[in-house]
């Protein structure tokens, strides 16, 4: 019999995150564990505070939290942090997202009663702002992102991928880490060699964490040309693991390039955005110009990234 997990190693890769790295970082040390907790958090080159913000964190909570320089990169920043961790039980966080009282005990739990290498669960975006509020409406609904059980929910169990991730260090050790070639979409990369390994990743939809996405549109739009972009990659390497959901984007900019008018699909959102529930009207009007950016910037980054193929690291 598989012994129980108890003690978790939470990982926090920051970059150029001042606004935001606190709340994160309390986040993780509010959760009530039965075992021992550590954070180790790799810190990238910021630009801005910041590290300063992290040193006064360091003060806060001593021991318990470990601060580690990195390049910047995702992957880089997260093998290093589980490298330094001590812990079976890896929990990563990202420094835009905020854990629910309770997170890592039901994670735990989860892991030990299923066995899977990793599990997670939903990631439910938030706005402080009009306009991320209408792009966190966006992430939270077929209309935006396309329908992910990470985004919209779904039943529990085994799962292509999910959001964030709980690790056993044991399987994270078996695959190598992360790959580190990969600058986005290293989490998706990382469970498919899980599952090739005859590893389980599952999916629970009570595993819910806030996320805070971008508060601007040229961050909004620069962030989902590089998504898609490497998911094109991704895909031109590995096109048995693309989901059809990935398509959608990128057909969408072929078909109203090629097919149809383009006023037809923004007449089509502007009817949806003004019909959209619970939102504001000044948060309406937003999503009519964060809807066309989220599905444009992702499927023409999908079709630079599928065609091109990009430089890794």
């Amino acid at each position: 019999m598989a012994k129980k997990l108890v003690n978790v190693s939470f990982v926090m890769p920051v970059l150029n995150e001042e606004h935001y790295l606190a709340q994160a970082v309390d986040s993780v040390f509010t959760q009530k564990l039965k075992g021992e907790m550590e954070l180790v958090v790799a810190l990238g080159p910021s630009k801005d505070l910041t590290n300063e913000v992290a040193k006064k964190l360091k003060r806060k909570y001593g021991a318990k939290l470990q601060l580690v320089h990195s390049t910047g990169l995702t992957s880089r920043s997260l093998n290093l942090a589980i490298e330094k961790s001590k812990y079976e039980v890896v929990l990563r966080v990202d420094a835009h997202s905020a854990l629910p009282e309770g997170y890592a005990q039901l994670a735990v739990e989860i892991l030990n009663q299923t066995g899977a290498a990793n599990v997670g669960g939903m990631m439910v975006a938030k706005g402080k702002t009009d306009f991320q509020s209408a792009v966190a409406y966006g992430y939270n609904n077929r209309i935006g992102l396309g329908g992910g059980s990470f985004h919209i929910g779904g039943e529990a169990g085994p799962a292509e991928t999910v959001y964030l991730g709980v690790f056993r260090k044991s399987a994270l050790q078996e695959v190598g880490g992360f790959s580190e070639s990969w600058v986005r979409g290293q989490d998706w990369e990382l469970n498919q060699r899980l599952r090739a390994k005859g590893l389980v990743v599952w999916f629970d939809p009570r595993l819910q964490v806030d996320y805070f996405p971008r508060s601007n549109w040229e961050s909004l739009a620069k962030q989902f040309f590089k998504t898609g972009m490497w998911r094109g990659a991704l895909t031109r390497e590995n096109p048995a693991g693309s989901s059809i959901r990935y398509w959608i984007p990128p057909i969408l900019v072929m078909v109203t390039v090629f097919w149809f008018p383009i006023w037809i699909y923004l007449l089509a959102i502007g009817f949806v955005a003004l019909r959209a529930m619970a939102i504001t009207i000044n948060q309406k009007l937003w999503l009519m110009v964060v809807l066309p950016t989220m599905h444009y910037g992702w499927g023409a980054g999908f079709w630079w990234g599928l065609f091109r193929g990009i430089k890794r690291p």
